[in-house]
């Protein structure tokens, strides 16, 4: 698979995760789809800071990039305040939805918007195969290593690009 069809791949399991969330009724089954949505997130999160952004950064990329580094900053400083929470405190909810948002509009955003199809223009689809194969590496090393527990370290500053 390509870069790009494992980015919106992943975009759309990490909304497919929210709504089960956030149709869970029982505590633990909360718990449980918190923790997988909260490692994909943030080790998806990690894998386009750290290697799809800078194999795509160009002159006519630069802008949209920091722009998204900014707004995953803004969902990892409401995921680190999740992490920390209980399922059933009174504002996950709330906090849960405001990130809900915040990653909808990132995503489209970069499929609907002039990041994804740039970067359709700059690489070959060699290269996106390629880049796409050290994404999913990168990517199932990072959930298996609870990434969500990192988040929080990565809330002082949008990661460079």
């Amino acid at each position: 698979m390509n870069a790009l069809d494992i980015l919106k791949q992943q975009h759309d399991d990490v909304d497919e995760m929210m709504a089960q969330l956030e149709g869970a009724i029982d505590r633990e089954r909360k718990r449980e789809i918190f923790a997988a949505m909260a490692d994909a997130l943030a080790a998806h999160a990690k894998i386009e800071e750290t290697l799809f952004y800078p194999s795509v950064l160009r002159a006519q990329t630069d802008d949209i990039l920091l722009e998204s580094a900014e707004e995953h900053l803004a969902i990892k400083r409401v995921l680190a305040d999740l992490v920390d929470m209980d399922v059933e405190d009174d504002t996950f909810e709330a906090k849960l939805s405001v990130m809900k948002e915040e990653i909808r509009h990132h995503a489209r955003e970069e499929e609907e918007g002039k990041l994804f199809p740039e970067v359709r223009k700059i690489l070959s689809a060699e290269d996106l195969e390629a880049l796409g194969g050290e994404l999913v590496r990168m990517f199932v090393e990072l959930t298996e290593e609870h990434a969500r527990l990192d988040v929080r370290n990565e809330t002082d500053r949008a990661a460079p690009i």
